[in-house]
């Protein structure tokens, strides 16, 4: 395949190191075996929070009053997206049951789990869309218990337009408590009484690392890692509108990834060409952390066919594809790997992280080749279950008893052979094993 970079990333995004997992184990240890006062220790130590760990329903009445009316309206059009989305989701899975064999009725309910975890950072950024994508489509999926955390610090409570989101949302109970010991709170039902089945959010490397070790214990969303951008693009492709995408997503940290994949070189050089402009003119924190995560993280990589492009796109499986090019549909159909894709110019990651309706806790490290975001379908357990009669029971239990006896399990085929004998008693079975070694 005829690829070439015009810019290579000089580090790669790594793992959590051995020092968090050490860290993250360590406080999980301690804040299940000190349970609540633990906890309330690491808010204190962490945060310098040492006041309310529930949320009272006060503080939701003072964010609402601290918000101007324009906020408001604009976390309302996206919850409102976003729960129309989820309901579109959690519709489009059916409970069934069918009759696979003349007296075997086989069946699929889909039964919501009892209580969700939602985290919500809180450091960096006010992420306020965050707490809509889990706390709303956990609600909208039908969860009873839904137990929300973010950190409150100092002297300040949760972030207000957090906390509005969340009250919006419909979470029952918001905890206010950040990173590992939000997490473990959730996990071990600190606080709530309620431990949690999964916990979905974002977070940084030590929340990551919070729920890669508690999953099993509970389910969760996916393991995130730094957030991913990768745009595709051919010649018709706008290069400042290319090089706008890279820059802002390479706003969320100095370790966020941001590719380009075209099949035009010049394209390619105009975006290498534009993006130190670009960067330079975001504020503060936002300019530090896309200039490192350029620097460091960027790639820029040329192919000669737009199948080859789809190869690229595919092998990096990024969180976040967006597609400039002309036929969208041919790329619709062709892109495999991705955990969100935006399709032409006029939509943006941007969009789907704020408020168009998709979710936007997605997979990261690759982990869009086997795997999607958060959808309402996380939040339901599609539970099996099958009934027989007598007569179907008797083909059946001979087939199920010479297989068990077939893998040298005798006492599979022991239930089998008891329901033979039961249901007839004046047949005959041949229940050994053809081919058994």
């Amino acid at each position: 395949m005829a690829e070439h970079y015009l810019k290579q990333a000089l580090k790669q995004s790594a793992d959590a190191d051995a020092r968090t997992a050490s860290v993250v184990s360590t406080m999980l240890n301690e804040i299940e075996s000190g349970g609540e006062s633990a906890t309330r220790s690491y808010a204190s130590k962490l945060d310098g929070w040492d006041g309310d760990i529930v949320v009272p329903e006060d503080w939701f009445r003072d964010a609402d009053n601290a918000l101007p009316e324009t906020t408001k309206d604009d976390l309302r059009f996206a919850h409102a997206r976003v729960r129309d989305f989820a309901l579109c989701q959690r519709d489009s899975q059916q409970e069934f049951e069918a009759e696979l064999y003349n007296g075997l009725v086989v069946g699929q309910r889909l039964i919501p789990v009892t209580t969700a975890g939602c985290y919500v950072p809180g450091g960096r950024y006010a992420h306020a869309a965050s707490a809509i994508m889990s706390v709303c489509t956990a609600k909208t999926a039908g969860v009873e218990n839904v137990i929300a955390a973010s950190p409150a610090k100092g002297a300040d409570r949760i972030n207000p337009a957090i906390l509005y989101a969340m009250n919006l949302s419909g979470a029952d109970t918001v905890l206010a408590l950040g990173g590992v010991q939000g997490v473990a709170a959730l996990a071990y039902g600190h606080f709530s009484g309620l431990p949690a089945d999964i916990i979905v959010g974002p977070g940084n490397s030590y929340v990551a690392e919070a729920k890669r070790m508690l999953f099993g214990r509970v389910g969760i969303d996916v393991i995130a890692g730094p957030t991913e951008s990768m745009v595709v693009a051919d010649e018709t492709a706008d290069p400042a509108i290319v090089a706008a995408d890279l820059a802002g997503q390479a706003e969320h940290g100095p370790d966020s990834p941001v590719w380009l994949a075209t099949t035009s070189q010049p394209l390619g050089e105009k975006v290498l060409e534009l993006m130190p402009a670009v960067i330079a003119s975001l504020p503060g924190l936002s300019g530090e952390s896309a200039e490192a995560a350029w620097r460091d993280f960027g790639e820029i990589i040329v192919t000669d066919t737009r199948e080859e492009a789809c190869v690229v796109c595919d092998r990096y499986a990024p969180e976040h594809l967006q597609v400039q090019a002309a036929d969208l549909d041919w790329w619709l159909a062709n892109l495999k790997s991705y955990g969100s894709l935006f399709l032409g110019e006029e939509t943006t990651v941007a969009f789907g992280d704020k408020c168009s309706g998709p979710n936007h806790i997605l997979p990261t490290r690759g982990a869009g080749r086997y795997s999607g975001g958060l959808n309402a379908q996380k939040f339901i357990k599609a539970l099996t279950y099958q009934r027989m009669t007598r007569d179907a029971a008797h083909s059946i239990a001979q087939v199920a008893s010479r297989i068990s006896r077939l893998e040298g399990m005798e006492g599979h085929a022991m239930t089998g052979d008891v329901r033979l004998a039961k249901y007839f008693p004046d047949e005959t079975f041949d229940l050994s094993a053809k081919g058994a070694a």
